[in-house]
């Protein structure tokens, strides 16, 4: 018997419909050594469900056909087991994909489902970190202030609206910046508190954000370590500011920006402030932000950056 694999399908990520190519690309890792089983989700929460149910029957891996969101639910059903967890990018951001440099699967790019199955071959295991906040997990960052309030904005989308690629996210963007104040913030790291005014504070997990902005450099996904900013301000201007700074990889010697890494981060604002994890809206400040180290067993490619990790893999697939 080969890997005994669950593979979760969001049908309404991305900008199309890729029920046709994710049964092709099944069929394909089922004549290779894989022994897969396809469970679609009907609402938010299924893939949680669904990957929780596979990790407690002995499941060696569940793959995630969809977008950061719903990676995010399964990585709350599998972390903490040995349940391995692999994605196949089928969403509209698809960030944790463009930080492993996966290929993805696309209407546009069919020969990707070859591919594809190429890259899950050959992919590797580690033991990567995920960050929590009030019992719920993270992989890639939680957010709270200015980007919380777009994500609340933008999600959940329409199909036609994700067709549009990143131009929905840049006008929320520019039209939560022309009213969000930075807020009144107390923000305790490991022994230092900073009373400031904040437009946003940042808990990552890995390099890039929003897809096309490097922000935290120097992360690792296994280090037992959250790379945090405070971005400091008051209004659009600094807002402005700071995407410039961030654009031309200046934002870390910037005296507007607080860098720091540790293992935990509290938040109180005044007033309240949206958070988000992963891109998806969670809730309100208080924030209380730590890091969970080797809790999540991740596939990940070849070709992957050497620099996201410094330890070496578990095992090679």
């Amino acid at each position: 018997m080969g890997i005994r694999v669950l593979l979760i399908y969001n049908p309404t990520a991305g900008p199309w419909d890729m029920t046709r190519a994710l049964k092709r690309f099944a069929q394909h890792l089922n004549q290779n050594h894989w022994s897969l089983e396809l469970a679609q989700t009907e609402q938010a929460g299924d893939a949680i469900y669904l990957s929780r149910q596979a990790a407690e029957s002995g499941f060696d891996m569940v793959l995630v056909a969809g977008g950061d969101g719903t990676i995010n639910e399964a990585v709350n059903g599998v972390a903490g087991t040995s349940t391995i967890l692999g994605i196949v990018p089928v969403g509209t951001g698809n960030i944790l994909a463009h930080q492993l440099r996966m290929p993805l699967l696309s209407l546009a790019m069919p020969l990707y489902v070859s591919e594809l199955e190429h890259v899950l071959n050959n992919s590797r295991v580690q033991c990567v970190d995920t960050g929590l906040i009030n019992d719920r997990h993270f992989i890639c960052w939680a957010g709270l202030g200015m980007d919380a309030e777009i994500a609340v904005q933008m999600e959940p989308r329409p199909r036609y609206a994700k067709r549009l690629g990143t131009l929905p996210y840049i006008i929320a963007g520019f039209t939560v910046a022309s009213y969000f104040k930075g807020v009144r913030s107390r923000i305790h790291i490991e022994g230092r508190t900073f009373n400031t005014r904040a437009l946003m504070v940042l808990a990552s997990n890995i390099q890039l954000y929003a897809a096309f902005f490097n922000v935290a450099r120097y992360a690792r996904m296994d280090d037992g370590l959250l790379d945090i900013f405070i971005f400091k301000g008051l209004g659009f201007s600094y807002a402005f500011r700071h995407l410039l700074r961030i654009f031309s990889g200046r934002h870390l010697s910037d005296p507007k920006v607080v860098q720091a890494m540790a293992r935990q981060v509290h938040v109180k604002t005044s007033p309240t402030v949206a958070v988000h994890l992963d891109g998806d809206p969670f809730g309100d400040t208080p924030a209380s932000i730590e890091i969970q180290p080797g809790s999540l067993r991740l596939l990940v490619p070849p070709q992957a950056p050497a620099n996201l990790f410094c330890k070496p893999p578990e095992m090679q697939l």
